[in-house]
């Protein structure tokens, strides 16, 4: 009787093993799908607006931007990120006009844009200065 409940336990502590990895793996796309650059169309893309909404915080900050009557959605850095450039929470505020330089989302419905620059009155804050 002990043989066999030993048997049981290795093979059920197997079955959740493999189920618990089955899940990460299949949740990874799903959640690498969004971070990292993946989602974007990798050329440049340039957008110009005022901010109507900002949230600001980790994993990235994230504005509303009304282009020409347009709503785009902007991911701007993490915080260090943004500090890092110079750009402060304050320069990020509602009715801010804005220039985003960055990729654009590679689904045309997505009206979303990874910023790696943002300019405000003509300074530039160089999120990512290792992308072009």
């Amino acid at each position: 009787m002990m043989t066999t409940r030993r048997k049981f336990l290795s093979h059920s502590s197997l079955v959740l093993a493999a189920a618990a990895l089955g899940s990460t793996i299949l949740g990874a796309p799903a959640a690498l799908a969004h971070h990292g650059w993946r989602w974007t169309e990798g050329g440049n893309f340039e957008l110009v607006g005022y901010i109507k909404t900002v949230q600001l915080g980790n994993p990235h900050g994230v504005l509303t931007v009304d282009a020409e009557g347009e709503i785009w959605t902007v991911e701007v850095g993490q915080p260090w990120r943004n500090e890092r450039a110079g750009l402060k929470d304050e320069m990020l505020a509602v009715g801010t006009e804005v220039t985003i330089s960055g990729e654009r989302a590679a689904d045309p419905a997505d009206k979303r844009v990874k910023a790696e620059r943002v300019i405000i009155d003509g300074e530039t804050y160089d999120l990512y200065p290792d992308r072009d």
